[in-house]
């Protein structure tokens, strides 16, 4: 690993201090220490690292001071990479540091018990401070499973997506059928399973196929 000069963040001395030598041995430069937000900003602005590790929650409140402080860093020192580090997959913290990227400085957010697998951790800082995006996967689970719980099609199968594509490009059961190469029986049982699994009930007019097509375009838009 090239030697890059850090900065730590977080109220834990202990593991700072472990953060700090295990870096160290990696061939890392740990310019400073902070115990808080404001001392992080200060060092920035002194030492000019290339990194910053940052755990979210510090003093005073234990809320969001660490990842509020990485906004102000994106901002103020866009120059800096950033590690984030987490005690808990916190998805709505994780999606406010990686959507206000702008892909040209290494971003990362891990849980802190990711630590203890030190190449790991250590390959991961790497990565973050030659400008990757690294994500844990823990996280990376919770954001597919939240994708698929504010996704209406998400229960629908490949091929029942593949069905109600064709259905909003107006095909008939006959001519998605064609497409597909299945029977047009197939195709009425893929249907039927698509307006059950979308909770269209049938009503007096029973337009469920077009208020199928529409949930689809208001997905796809």
């Amino acid at each position: 690993m090239s030697e890059v000069r850090v900065v730590i963040a977080d109220d834990d001395v202990l593991l700072r201090e472990g953060l700090s030598s295990l870096l160290t041995q990696a061939g890392l430069e740990v310019v400073g220490q902070a115990g808080d937000a404001d001392e992080l900003l200060t060092l920035l602005g002194r030492e000019q690292p290339e990194l910053a590790i940052i755990d979210i929650r510090m003093p005073p409140t234990y809320t969001a001071e660490g990842l509020d402080a990485a906004v102000r860093i994106r901002t103020e020192y866009p120059g800096v990479a950033m590690l984030l580090l987490s005690a808990h997959v916190e998805v709505d913290h994780a999606l406010e540091l990686l959507e206000g990227g702008d892909g040209r400085k290494g971003v990362g957010y891990l849980l802190k018990s990711r630590v203890t697998d030190i190449a790991d951790f250590v390959s991961t800082v790497d990565r973050v401070a030659g400008g990757a995006s690294v994500i844990d996967p823990a996280l990376v689970y919770e954001l597919v499973a939240a994708r698929r719980r504010n996704d209406p099609l998400g229960a629908l199968s490949a091929r029942e997506r593949d069905v109600l594509t064709l259905m909003a490009e107006g095909l008939s059961n006959a001519g998605i059928g064609r497409r597909l190469w299945i029977t047009e029986g197939t195709v009425e049982k893929h249907v039927r399973s698509i307006l059950t699994k979308l909770d269209l009930s049938e009503t007096a007019d029973d337009h469920r196929r077009v208020r199928a097509v529409i949930m689809y375009l208001d997905t796809v838009a």
